[in-house]
């Protein structure tokens, strides 16, 4: 049992905030988690708070024994019920984190744990649910297909149902972090930065904070590719993503929660989005502090902090960040590293065209002067031009990028900042130089599709033999999605047929043909 702090004295909450927030107070306060989680410690981030001139605390629930703040809800949820509800065991669907929070629970319950997962979900987690007694079983490429077949069970085998975030136990049992924060700080801090999925984390520790300190602002931070909670808030109602994005796979939600939309739009001030980059110099800063590696959601928090300063010209606060999970694929660690230094503008990607001359080479390479280069890719186009691909070091980060656009153009070189240009960082920057003159009717698309084994060769087939690959390249980014780029020889006319084709297919897909990338190094 945890003790919820006395309400602040000059706090203005409504008469309907306090009858909603008495319950949850309540359920809180006497939350069951603690036989499994431990009071994780709030430590100060040395050289980031140096860095962008705040106090900045690192809520650590990437060291919990489940590697992720998510046994606090499944434990807290299980300890709830009675034993008639667990007579035939309990079942659940995730992705990985949520599945190891309740098979832990379980297992100290002593009863049976039937966890759903996507077949794409990473080995290292698999393992680890197993490792805990938890029965899994793989099913569909996402999390709602292993939602739906969960489900199925649930009524089959009359087991009970654990939701990862949509359920007031589970929503409390992660408010306990909310109530933690406020004994180790007292409430002298500025504002909390949680990473937002299906939104039970956020839920339960904007209703915990807010209840007894609502000067103290909760800002939610969301992947722009997966901001669901986001787009239902400024909506006024409940809104499923078409497509979420998956490297932050721990809070790749369509859709969030009845309960955690409620509170949200109570209790929570403000969401930022942050992109994949920002995520993973995210990372970088963590492990720089920590010597800790969290996975992309458990960077979420920091990445947001690191916007909201930069947005807000923000100084001398004290501002708390949640790490809320480590489970990281170890292959993905490449990519990672790969985005880090994009993201915190130490390294700009840079095409340019400088012409086929003596000389011309050396002056280009006179302009970037005494900067690092992380990579240089120079080909010859025809005997009037040559392309060059550049990855260039920073030291002064967006300033610097300008100044050197600036330097360029003063030289009469013409560039492309291709920093912020996807295709070029995932491909083109590995493929540079790759044309051929013999292709008249090349068209580009850049497709991503649920990794598993034989997915490749099932996409291959799926394209057909109608048309002629001009162009192929595939990377394993060490994720839950294959990413393939791939140039099809379309005869004149046949445009329409071939879009129609890939609609029908169901392959998430961009038509790149007009990607500068694209034009200046393979067409």
């Amino acid at each position: 049992m945890i003790t919820i702090a006395t309400f602040a004295e000059d706090r203005t909450v409504c008469d309907n905030r306090e009858m909603n927030a008495i319950n949850y107070l309540d359920l809180i306060r006497d939350a069951s988690v603690y036989d499994v989680a431990i009071k994780s410690p709030l430590e100060l981030a040395h050289i980031l708070s140096k860095r962008t001139n705040n106090r900045i605390l690192m809520k650590r629930e990437d060291l919990q024994p489940v590697f992720s703040f998510k046994l606090r809800g499944a434990y807290n949820k299980i300890a709830s019920l009675s034993d008639d509800e667990l007579a035939n065991g309990v079942i659940c669907s995730s992705a990985g984190n949520h599945a190891q929070g309740v098979a832990l629970a379980a297992r100290k319950r002593g009863v049976r744990a039937v966890v759903v997962m996507p077949v794409t979900t990473p080995p290292i987690k698999v393992d680890a649910v197993r490792e805990l007694g938890g029965e899994v079983i793989l099913s569909g490429d996402a999390y709602d297909d292993a939602y739906a077949h969960a489900r199925q069970l649930e009524a089959t085998q009359t087991l009970t149902f654990i939701h990862p975030f949509d359920d007031p136990a589970v929503i409390a049992g992660q408010g306990t972090i909310g109530a933690e924060i406020l004994q180790q700080t007292g409430g002298e801090i500025d504002a909390i930065f949680v990473p937002i999925g299906g939104g039970g984390l956020i839920a339960g520790i904007a209703t915990c904070i807010k209840l007894q300190y609502p000067n103290i602002k909760i800002i939610g931070v969301e992947p722009d590719d997966s901001a669901a909670m986001r787009d239902s808030i400024a909506a006024g109602k409940l809104v499923s993503l078409e497509h979420v994005g998956i490297f932050a796979d721990g809070v790749a939600v369509r859709c969030v929660g009845d309960e955690t939309f409620r509170l949200c739009q109570k209790y929570v001030d403000e969401i930022i989005t942050v992109d994949t980059d920002q995520c993973c110099a995210a990372i970088r800063d963590i492990f720089e502090d920590t010597r800790s590696i969290v996975e992309p959601a458990g960077g979420l928090a920091v990445a947001g902090a690191k916007k909201y300063i930069a947005l807000n010209n923000i100084s001398d606060q004290t501002l708390v960040t949640i790490s809320c999970g480590a489970n990281v694929n170890f292959d993905r660690l490449r990519h990672i590293a790969e985005r880090a230094a994009i993201g915190d503008r130490t390294e700009m990607l840079l095409a340019a065209e400088i012409p086929e001359q003596p000389g011309s080479f050396r002056r280009f390479c006179e302009v970037l002067g005494r900067r690092g280069i992380t990579e240089f890719n120079y080909r010859y186009a025809d005997k009037n031009k040559a392309h060059i691909f550049v990855g260039v070091q920073l030291s002064g980060g967006q300033s610097e990028a300008d100044k050197l656009l600036t330097e360029l153009g003063r030289a009469n070189i013409v560039v492309i900042d291709l920093s912020d240009n996807e295709m070029a960082k995932l491909h083109v920057r590995h493929m540079v130089g790759g044309r051929s003159t013999d292709i008249q009717n090349e068209q580009l698309f850049r497709f991503e599709f649920p990794e598993r084994p034989g997915a490749l060769l099932d996409f291959l087939s799926a394209i057909g033999t109608d048309w002629n690959i001009s162009l192929f390249h595939y990377r394993n980014h060490g994720s839950d999605y294959g990413r393939v780029l791939t140039g099809i020889d379309v005869p004149e006319g046949e445009s329409e047929r071939l879009e129609a084709h890939l609609l029908e297919l169901g392959y998430s897909h961009w038509k790149e043909s007009n990607n500068p990338a694209y034009t200046m190094f393979l067409q």
